[in-house]
């Protein structure tokens, strides 16, 4: 099943309710390792990004994901402290590049994430190993990619993507953060699941979620 505006909604709704549901535990792996508010910066952003799809009058402001994505992306640049709203302001942003047509297909979703995920590597200048939210963009990227050329239909693309992003966030456990706020602690920084990571991975089950028809 294409995937539409629609779903691009649906996306940002679950996502804005799982990271509700999932704020405190994120301030906490933030806590641990940075300054304690990731959930609720996540949290206030995607909030913030529900009532504006919401308080939009006009019926054809959002006809493709792309232009869903914008707004998102624009709000979270707006509303998000520290480093996660201007990169994920940005993943949201490079992503909606890629989805103006009406209907995403399994290429048009594996794209979505490819530009997404270069966004923040580009931004934040990391990559993987370095224990950010790359840990859990990059794998989710690279297997979508592979799923789509493998005929993969577009809700299998996106689980598969979830997939990688929640191991990868476990990934970062043992590693020694190498960017941000973390990489101050050193070696203090292994044992702790990156926060970056963990709520990246939480917002792509969100869209495998939609991607089911499932709403918040």
């Amino acid at each position: 099943m294409p995937l539409d505006a629609a779903w691009a909604i649906a996306w940002t709704r679950l996502a804005a309710a799982t990271i509700s549901e999932h704020r405190e535990e994120l301030s906490e792996l933030d806590r641990l390792i940075g300054d304690a508010d990731h959930g609720d910066n996540l949290d206030r952003g995607y909030r913030a990004a529900v009532s504006r799809l919401d308080s939009t009058e006009d019926p054809g402001a959002y006809t493709t994901p792309g232009a869903v994505l914008k707004a998102v992306a624009t709000t979270l640049l707006a509303t998000v402290g520290g480093a996660a709203g201007p990169l994920l302001g940005t993943a949201y942003l490079r992503a909606s590049r890629v989805a103006d047509a009406e209907e995403l297909g399994p290429q048009g979703i594996a794209d979505l994430l490819e530009e997404a995920t270069s966004g923040i590597e580009v931004r934040g200048r990391a990559e993987v190993g370095d224990k950010t939210m790359i840990d859990a963009w990059r794998p989710a990227a690279r297997v979508a990619a592979a799923k789509a050329a493998a005929g993969a239909t577009t809700a299998e693309v996106l689980e598969a993507a979830a997939a990688a992003a929640a191991q990868g966030a476990i990934d970062t456990e043992p590693l020694v953060a190498r960017k941000g706020r973390a990489s101050y602690l050193g070696p203090r920084s292994k044992g702790h699941r990156d926060p970056g990571a963990a709520s990246c991975a939480l917002i792509l089950a969100a869209a495998a979620a939609a991607a089911r028809g499932e709403a918040a």
